[in-house]
């Protein structure tokens, strides 16, 4: 047996590529000059993650925009003044808002999947964002002719068919970002809120199979952008049990960076139940040290201490940028933990087979 790894999501952008962004974005770039360098960008992305050993890969998002808004490239019902995401930094990111309706997604999960699947034989896993993210797009003031319940059954609609035509494209897993989670409870420390954002993100899930949510996951962090999160301050165990009522097959948790590991990963043992499978976070993206394998070995081996190791996997505790623009993070340092998250998951899974 071995246990399985897998990367979360985005790395870090080339500077090419950043700059023939923001060139772009200025009018100073032609979309083929684009569309040329975000090709370069995905085919070294591709290779380098397949030279870290990793069984599993990614697009490492190298053409979206972010994490969270690439569904609305290309919409013309946005305004840019919408809900407003601290840092504990100081400062922000900002969502637009929605102007009218309908609401459709501008572009599907899928396509980022059928870009990477032309340079790659290896299974691949696909992020899909929250319906429950897309929600905040709806102003409190409502929208003229298009009610907030009918923004839902669309966006119902749109979160579902991004999954399912990832899976249908051959992803191997679709991850749901759900960064959101434990923010929505320093908004709403009732809990209201969350448990409205898991209501939202059960009802897109219930429209999958049984069989079909073994191969869909949440993942959830505090947040990292800029090296800060948003949200690492809420006590993951006013979060988890919540988390625990999505209907889904896999759970990537934040912990390499949690501070007191040992209380929450048994707080993770008792909500888990069987069948279902938690990749634990054992590489911290925020921090510049790079990782050995023989630390990502004892992070496996502690969380083996309180999980059944038949349901225990390992990842990274969030993307290393979710935003196009984040160079808090160097391209190598990512690669470089990777590569050790890799072999120290090899390293645990000898000692635990042994």
């Amino acid at each position: 047996m071995t246990i399985p790894t897998e990367p979360i999501g985005s790395i870090p952008r080339p500077p090419e590529l950043i700059a023939a962004t923001t060139a772009f974005q200025a009018g100073k770039a032609s979309p083929s000059a684009l569309e040329a360098i975000y090709r370069a960008a995905l085919t070294d992305t591709i290779a380098r993650l397949e030279q870290t050993g990793s069984p599993v890969l990614t697009d490492g998002e190298q053409t979206k925009p972010s994490f969270a808004t690439y569904p609305l490239s290309g919409l013309t019902n946005l305004a840019p003044d919408g809900v407003v995401i601290p840092f504990a930094d100081g400062h922000t990111r900002q969502l637009p808002r929605l102007t009218s309706g309908p609401f459709r997604y501008g572009i599907h999960a899928e396509s980022y999947l059928h870009a990477a699947r032309a340079l790659t034989q290896h299974p691949l896993k696909q992020a899909v964002i929250s319906a429950s993210a897309l929600s905040l797009l709806y102003p409190a003031d409502g929208i003229p002719g298009y009610s907030r319940d009918a923004f839902l059954a669309d966006l119902i609609d749109e979160a579902e068919a991004d999954i399912r035509g990832s899976l249908d494209a051959g992803a191997a897993t679709a991850q749901i970002d759900f960064t959101e989670g434990r923010l929505s409870l320093k908004l709403d420390p009732s809990g209201g809120l969350l448990r409205t954002f898991i209501a939202l993100n059960n009802q897109v899930l219930a429209r999958f199979s049984a069989e079909q949510r073994r191969k869909i996951g949440v993942h959830v962090c505090p947040g990292g952008d800029h090296d800060c999160t948003h949200s690492a301050d809420v006590d993951y165990a006013t979060f988890l049990p919540d988390l625990f009522k999505m209907n889904v097959g896999r759970f990537y948790l934040q912990m390499a960076s949690e501070p007191d590991r040992k209380r929450i990963l048994k707080l993770v043992s008792e909500l888990l139940g069987p069948e279902r499978l938690v990749f634990i976070g054992v590489i911290d993206p925020i921090n510049p040290a790079v990782e050995t394998p023989e630390q990502v070995r004892d992070r496996i081996l502690e969380a083996a201490s309180f999980l059944p190791v038949a349901q225990l996997g390992t990842t990274d505790d969030c993307g290393f940028s979710p935003f196009a623009d984040d160079t808090s993070t160097a391209r190598d340092t990512a690669f470089a933990k990777i590569r050790a998250r890799v072999e120290g998951t090899t390293l645990a899974t000898k000692e635990l087979w042994a």
